[in-house]
């Protein structure tokens, strides 16, 4: 066992794309005046809690939720958070592309010219890795990143194939705990948002 070490992981708050359903991985956008609000819900809640190390995707979406959380200043680019690399998919709504592959799931069908679950799974785990040797025995680590990656990554700190992120739902701005029962790798706090 990790000796107690927290992954905390924040999903950024709201852009255009996540507001709309649109797949994005690449495609590097802001924050809405809302994701800032949301952001700075964020930094309220987090405020006194000591983190041995932070890590954040190099997506501008991220990044400023990070800053705005107050953490910048302590912040490790690290491109193993990057979102699931959509392919041909990216921008596009789960409608959209229904309306050409009836019943398409990230989850389950090809991502043409994009990453595999698998893939991103290994990416997870070698995230997983560098955040437990970041940290002191009973630190925390925070992990600043997207809807899909820090789902799949929930699924490997459970020992799950990364398709399993499918059953964790995960909002804009929501703050998430991975910790341990004795031994046990578990879900502490799942998807916390914030009021309006």
């Amino acid at each position: 066992m990790s000796k107690g070490i927290e992954l905390w992981l924040m999903r950024h708050g709201e852009t255009e794309w996540s507001l709309s359903g649109q797949h994005t991985s690449r495609t590097d956008i802001p924050l809405t005046d809302h994701g800032r609000k949301r952001a700075e819900e964020l930094r309220d809640y987090l405020k006194g809690t000591k983190f041995d190390a932070v890590f954040t995707s190099p997506m501008q979406r991220a990044r400023e939720t990070c800053t705005i959380a107050g953490l910048a200043d302590q912040a490790i680019v690290d491109n193993n958070l990057k979102e699931w690399d959509y392919g041909i998919y990216e921008g596009k709504t789960t409608p959209e592309i229904r309306k050409e592959i009836p019943d398409w799931s990230v989850w389950k069908d090809p991502i043409i010219d994009g990453e595999t679950a698998e893939h991103v799974g290994e990416r997870s785990d070698a995230m997983i890795a560098r955040a437990l040797s970041s940290a002191q025995p009973g630190g925390k680590v925070a992990l600043f990143a997207h809807a899909h990656i820090l789902r799949i990554l929930t699924a490997r700190w459970l020992l799950l194939p990364a398709t399993a992120g499918s059953l964790f739902a995960l909002g804009t701005g929501s703050v998430s705990v991975l910790g341990w029962e004795r031994e046990t790798r578990v879900i502490q706090s799942w998807n916390r948002g914030f009021e309006e």
